[in-house]
């Protein structure tokens, strides 16, 4: 008789602690994987003011042909210092931006609200003008540089819906030997939230 209290005993523990660590693992569910994908990259935009943009898909990580502007297979573009975003008189996707003060490693989520867009083919969502553009520049330099302004970086939502945060580190040039360069080069950091949340 006493050995079968000890074995109801032992049974009845067991069964109490399987219930315990099965209702810890319940409440504490596993977290889903952070979906963000970061990228640094650089793309080569000709020297030039006219002529078309060359424009990116941060999804895909690459240069899109000009072929398919009109489509939501790319989210920005850049011709010399002039960004635009695939919406309304530049697009037909649904893409915008916000010029953001900040520091780009800290920043963890993007904003529900106050994103820009192209209203119009000289009023685009991101500010390209000498003085109060997303860049400083010299006119009189003669090397013709100019860099993004520090302490500021974009936070797009993308032409089908997806949130990314990117930073412009640096615009360099191709060697040249005329009086102005032929080649930009812009190189730039993003990361890109897959899954659709706002969070980085």
């Amino acid at each position: 008789m006493k050995k079968k209290t000890v074995k109801l005993s032992v049974l009845a523990l067991v069964a109490l602690m399987t219930g315990v660590i099965s209702c810890s693992k319940k409440n504490n569910p596993t977290p889903a994987p952070n979906a963000s994908v970061s990228v640094t990259d650089s793309i080569q935009v000709p020297f030039s003011s006219t002529g078309p943009y060359t424009l990116y898909s941060f999804k895909d990580s690459s240069v899109v042909p000009n072929s398919d502007s009109a489509s939501l297979k790319w989210d920005f573009g850049i011709r010399f210092v002039n960004i635009i975003v695939n919406s309304h008189a530049s697009g037909p996707g649904n893409a915008a931006v916000i010029t953001q003060p900040g520091v780009y490693e800290t920043f963890t989520a993007a904003p529900e609200t106050g994103y820009a867009y192209d209203t119009t083919a000289t009023k685009t969502a991101i500010d390209a003008g000498y003085t109060t553009g997303w860049y400083n520049y010299d006119p009189n330099d003669p090397t013709h540089t100019f860099h993004p302004k520090a302490g500021q970086f974009f936070v797009f939502k993308t032409a089908d819906g997806h949130y990314v945060k990117m930073e412009i580190l640096s615009v360099s040039y191709l060697p040249f030997s005329g009086p102005v360069p032929v080649t930009l080069i812009y190189k730039f950091r993003y990361t890109y939230q897959a899954d659709g949340s706002r969070n980085f």
